[in-house]
């Protein structure tokens, strides 16, 4: 037997004092790196809305060489108290003719016939900054009376409260100008050039398409918007669907029916000769407002 002393073989380990410290290391780092990687991802779901908005741009304008006319802002139902939105006429140039096959024109927004668009959330209308709920229910303006909500479905002893109609969500409006649409019922003819009870074309646009905005967004944190269509009986019903120029993207306050969004500075717009940018929150008031209107002043 050997008379040799053994040895002993130490493992090694971080200490507490390393472990520590690369932890601090690696702290730092994702403090560095995340709001990077939050900046390149809200860029990219900037470029999606704008490409969302192009293709409604291009939309309307092959829309307007076959009606020679832009969509107007709402298409009253046969009961006249609902109307099915501008949106709603431009689904066959956005690959969605099978929807809009699936509405049936001659029924109220909130008719059972008309179930399978009423809850359709339609990826195009929708901004992927804006992270809210595929659908909303538009309740009765706070003076209505409870049996109004029976000429959408609802039971003539409904609740003040109870909603009128469940809506598919959206974030692109039509630019009514600088009124406010839900301001009275009927709503007024708005000056821009997505209007009801009126036909408006390019050659109305005396600024030209190109310094003419025609479609906006709007976040649902502002007021929940849809694509499909309306109770006008509702809550700022007709901003559901369109939305006005009047201060800035973004104001502070804002009315309900003004444009906003979730991007840094400012929003998005579709213009009439189809290009898109970003309006700054900045604008100056009194331009914001030309570039809505369908007239130089």
């Amino acid at each position: 037997m050997s008379n040799q002393p053994s040895i002993t073989t130490r493992r090694k380990a971080f200490t507490i004092v390393e472990l520590l410290v690369v932890v601090a290391i690696v702290g730092s780092l994702v403090g560095l790196l995340l709001p990077a990687l939050m900046a390149a991802r809200e860029s990219a779901r900037c470029m999606q809305c704008k490409n969302n908005l192009r293709e409604i741009g291009v939309a309307i304008q092959q829309y307007h060489d076959s009606h020679k006319k832009f969509p107007e802002a709402w298409r009253v139902a046969p009961d006249k108290i609902t109307g099915f939105g501008w949106a709603v006429s431009l689904l066959p140039y956005l690959e969605e003719s099978s929807l809009e096959k699936a509405i049936n024109f001659q029924a109220s927004v909130a008719a059972v016939q008309n179930d399978i668009p009423r809850n359709t959330d339609l990826a195009i209308m929708r901004c992927p900054s804006d992270i809210a709920d595929p659908t909303f229910e538009l309740s009765p303006e706070p003076d209505t009376p409870a049996h109004t909500a029976s000429s959408v479905g609802a039971s003539s002893t409904s609740a003040p409260n109870r909603p009128l109609v469940q809506l598919p969500a959206a974030n692109y409006l039509g630019v009514f100008g600088t009124l406010e649409a839900d301001e009275t019922f009927p709503a007024p003819t708005g000056d821009g050039p997505i209007v009801s009870n009126r036909l408006v074309r390019f050659t109305d646009l005396q600024r030209g398409p190109s310094h003419t905005i025609i479609v906006g967004e709007r976040p649902a944190s502002m007021a929940p918007s849809t694509w499909y269509g309306v109770n006008f009986k509702g809550e700022d019903a007709a901003c559901r669907i369109v939305g006005s120029a009047i201060t800035a993207p973004n104001c502070q306050p804002c009315d309900e029916c003004e444009f906003g969004s979730r991007h840094s500075g400012g929003s998005n717009f579709a213009w009439a000769d189809g290009h898109v940018t970003l309006v700054m929150n900045d604008i100056d008031r009194t331009e914001y407002q030309l570039l809505s209107k369908r007239r130089m002043n």
